[in-house]
């Protein structure tokens, strides 16, 4: 199959004008301007007229399992009590309830062209009962708080859950809510890691201050926890750290001296912003210009407890509006690039045939701008398979 458009947005180097992508099977066989791909191979040729043609999207960080709270949660007047809120809501939901809405939410993130999510589920037993309609990477949320001496059994649990899957791996949920025994036990097994970590105001004050309603909270739980005075960073790369890459959710709270230990340390960090529900929590603003001079960064939606749809353009306009002075081709870069995933992201050959197709007759930087603008709804390609003009 030959898929032309009047412009191909490979995001591996300039957009091809009047451009094809061959695709066989599942991948990507060849790119680059339709008269040459035209001499050199045959086949049908699917014509996307006016449109441009560009990676599917990749949401970094969502929690599916959560579809189904959508507009259930108001803002709380505090994290600790969204904390509190949420967990009496999923106590009402049953094991059909999560099933239907992780399907939910892959039909929904589909169709507003996101064709790879980062997936944290609660269940990683049931990634073994839904069907993905887009690439999913499964990630075990795991939590020992409530069950110290357990993390080995925790994680090998969640290991067989998710064996024989194409692409898996582990996520403790916190430093406060998963023990330093659970995150090496978690990194011993060469798997995907991805973590939330220095998300609140609270937290903050938690780990350095030892004070607020979350210290509170988790004492409740754990009365023997205790941080050493450090900020969450600092907690996390003396105590957790042990070279392994790291997909790091938030990291919204950060002190000068969190800085200076970044740099020093090097971490292999990927960061994952999720710029409206960061905005629903009133999270501090996220330093996105000091960040992204050591780290990669991508988006992501989070969960629909804390946004309204799993919609990525929507995620890349808002962004946008935090931070006019990002380039809008480095916006769309941010969500069709993750640290961890192999073979999706570009248009390149060898690489999953994952794209998507919006309206854009613009060139230069005036292209990405139709690009983070779109509210058409795309057309979608995931390993091949296409969607409907």
């Amino acid at each position: 199959m030959i898929l032309r458009a009047r412009l191909v947005a490979t995001m591996d180097g300039p957009p091809v004008e009047d451009g094809a992508v061959v695709v066989e099977g599942e991948s990507i066989a060849d790119v680059g301007p339709f008269a040459s791909i035209g001499r050199a191979w045959s086949g049908e040729i699917v014509d996307l007229g006016d449109r441009v043609l560009l990676p599917g999207l990749i949401n970094a960080h969502c929690h599916l399992d959560y579809t189904c709270l959508r507009g259930r949660l108001p803002p709380q007047k505090s994290f600790t009590d969204w904390v509190r809120a949420i967990n009496t809501a999923k106590a009402q939901l049953t094991r059909d309830d999560y099933i239907n809405s992780i399907n939910q939410g892959f039909s929904e993130a589909h169709r507003f062209g996101t064709t790879t999510v980062i997936n944290l589920t609660a269940f990683p037993e049931l990634a073994q009962v839904v069907r993905p309609t887009v690439r999913t990477c499964w990630m075990a949320e795991l939590i020992d708080v409530r069950m110290p001496g357990k993390a080995a059994g925790i994680v090998n649990g969640a290991v067989t859950s998710l064996e024989n899957l194409p692409l898996r791996g582990l996520a403790p949920h916190a430093p406060y809510t998963a023990s330093t025994a659970l995150y090496r036990a978690c990194q011993e097994k060469s798997v995907m890691l991805t973590t939330h970590l220095a998300e609140s105001r609270e937290e903050m004050s938690m780990f350095r201050n030892q004070t607020g309603e979350l210290y509170e909270f988790i004492r409740s739980i754990k009365p023997a926890f205790e941080s050493g005075g450090l900020t969450p960073v600092a907690y996390f790369l003396q105590n957790l750290d042990m070279g392994e890459p790291w997909l790091m959710a938030h990291l919204n709270e950060l002190t000068n001296e969190d800085f200076a230990l970044l740099r020093e340390r090097n971490p292999k960090f990927g960061i994952v912003h999720c710029p409206r529900s960061h905005e629903f929590f009133g999270h501090s603003a996220f330093q996105f210009d000091r960040l992204k001079q050591q780290f990669p960064i991508s988006l992501g939606t989070d969960s629909l407890a804390s946004n309204q749809d799993l919609n990525l353009f929507a995620e890349m306009r808002r962004f946008q509006a935090a931070f006019p002075n990002t380039t809008p081709e480095e916006i769309v870069g941010m969500v069709t690039r993750t640290p961890g995933l192999a073979r999706v992201g570009r248009l390149r050959p060898q690489w999953y045939a994952d794209m998507i197709a919006v309206p854009g007759n613009a060139s230069g930087s005036a292209l990405f701008e139709q690009i983070v603008a779109t509210e058409a709804q795309p057309w979608v390609m995931i390993g091949g398979q296409t969607g409907t003009l």
